[in-house]
């Protein structure tokens, strides 16, 4: 009790309410039911379950589009956050919505729709492939990347870590085909295709409340396409969710999210164009009355100290995105 009123207490300092206020988004991607035994720092049930009680001790959770229009107009409450999760996985539903709906909280979920229904990204390709490679080494030179050693967890994570960089910033097809090759190379056992939200998951989160974001269609690299590719990426997976929800998509996520290197800051007047009133990027930090409303920076949570879970928070609100 007494850390969580100091705590509130350099909060308020730091993010009081109104025009001076800063605005913290979290950022999140999967919940898990337990560790993985080769990310064993992703975010389990249990750590999104105490995360969450910790944060609603300090900062005021509002929905995110709420937050924008407030973010705008200078009228934040002390110590703002909203919370949202990228890509469109299964165990949002799952697991995160009945821990948020436990904790009576928001989260806007941005989804690229070209993998829900039982598809899947290429980057668990990746991993769901190195994850069931039954090899001490793993030879991917017939496909232009390097050997890898992939006898333990840990191996396996160092090459998912070193692979997955090679492959993100290949074009689309490109990117597609070769984590297809690479998981023929690496194993014979056929990969989930239930990682991702089927319609009815994604009709869950929507009516139980929460808030429903664009990612994109493929989840490209947006600032390797021309204005078009990009536009016809934002409309495609924008269109598909609103027809499939009858509600209006307000919200936007740039796919990887680095600026400058997955998205480009022009990019942003396509958003205001196409009538979404915000996005998120990942560059950290918090936002304030005049950040740019298409460019809000995100902090992501990966400590797994539950003690060093606000502090890191409260450490976020010095920087501005």
């Amino acid at each position: 009790m007494l850390s969580s009123i100091l705590y509130r207490t350099i909060a308020n300092l730091l993010s009081p309410s109104g025009s001076a206020g800063r605005l913290s988004t979290l950022i999140y991607h999967r919940v898990l039911p337990d560790t993985d035994p080769i990310f064993p720092n992703e975010v389990t049930v249990e750590r999104f379950d105490l995360q969450l009680s910790l944060l609603k001790q300090v900062f005021n959770i509002i929905p995110l589009p709420e937050a924008i229009e407030l973010l705008k107009v200078g009228k934040l409450p002390a110590r703002a956050a909203s919370i949202t999760f990228d890509d469109g996985y299964a165990d949002n539903a799952t697991e995160a919505l009945p821990i948020l709906t436990k904790h009576g909280l928001h989260a806007t979920f941005f989804i690229a729709t070209a993998y829900l229904n039982g598809g899947r990204m290429f980057n668990d390709t990746v991993i769901e492939a190195i994850r069931r490679c039954p090899y001490q080494n793993l030879d991917l030179g017939s496909i232009g990347l390097d050997s890898y050693e992939v006898a333990t967890n840990q191996a396996k994570r160092q090459a998912i870590e070193t692979i997955l960089p090679k492959v993100k910033y290949l074009p689309i097809e490109k990117r597609e085909k070769k984590v297809a090759e690479l998981a023929k190379l690496a194993t014979h056992e056929n990969l989930p295709d239930n990682l991702m939200m089927t319609t009815a998951q994604l009709r869950m989160l929507h009516n139980s409340g929460m808030e429903i974001g664009g990612h994109t269609h493929s989840h490209p690299i947006l600032a390797g396409l021309d204005e078009n590719s990009v536009h016809n990426e934002i409309t495609t997976g924008r269109d598909w969710l609103e027809q499939t929800l009858a509600n209006k998509i307000r919200v936007f996520a740039y796919p990887n999210g680095k600026p400058g290197v997955d998205y480009l800051p022009e990019q942003a007047n396509i958003l205001r164009q196409l009538g979404f009133i915000g996005a998120v990027s990942t560059q950290r930090g918090s936002a304030t009355h005049t950040s740019d409303a298409f460019q809000l920076p995100r902090f992501t949570p990966w400590q797994t100290k539950a003690t060093r879970f606000i502090p890191m928070l409260l450490n976020n609100l010095r920087h501005s995105g």
